[in-house]
């Protein structure tokens, strides 16, 4: 199963089209950290990290881990150890935290984009997460809570995502 991106503001799988947003300065083949722009591929699927403290565990068949406060995932060109991976946040290292004020990550998948071999400030924190303004985001793909949500019922584990 995969999930498609038909055009900079539809996901499509199966017979469902969701609306969404993407990079802020479209899509790549040469993604570089900070550049605004998503990743060109195909790319496997993360856990689904999610706010237990706001919503219910979702209905899936991808493993849920609650979010803690201290949840982040490492950006930092600096860091060949923990670049583009989940993290204990540190004051040491740049990274976007996971536990925030908004509802942005109160769903949050990581995309397995430059994540196997990493090579550092080739991009990192690709992740599909939550809208509610359809904004173009730093280089994620963003739905509205309800798709989120049956996005979730469809795809398992071995879900891939291409983004072309």
């Amino acid at each position: 199963m995969t999930i498609i991106l038909k055009n900079k503001e539809t996901l499509k799988i199966d017979e469902f089209y969701f609306k969404c947003s993407i990079g802020k300065k479209g899509l790549t083949r040469n993604k570089f950290e900070g550049d605004k722009k998503t990743p060109i591929g195909e790319f496997s699927l993360g856990n689904l990290y999610y706010r237990k403290d706001r919503n219910l565990k979702p209905e899936t068949r991808l493993k849920c881990i609650p979010i803690k406060k201290e949840m982040g995932w490492c950006d930092d060109i600096k860091s060949e150890k923990y670049y583009n991976k989940l993290i204990k946040v540190s004051k040491k290292l740049k990274h976007e935290k996971f536990h925030r004020k908004d509802d942005k990550y109160d769903f949050i998948i990581p995309i397995n984009y430059n994540t196997k071999e990493t090579i550092l400030g080739k991009g990192s924190a690709i992740f599909i997460h939550l809208t509610k303004s359809f904004k173009p985001t730093a280089g994620c793909v963003a739905l509205k809570k309800k798709d989120f949500l049956i996005l979730l019922k469809l795809i398992n584990k071995k879900t891939k995502i291409r983004l072309i």
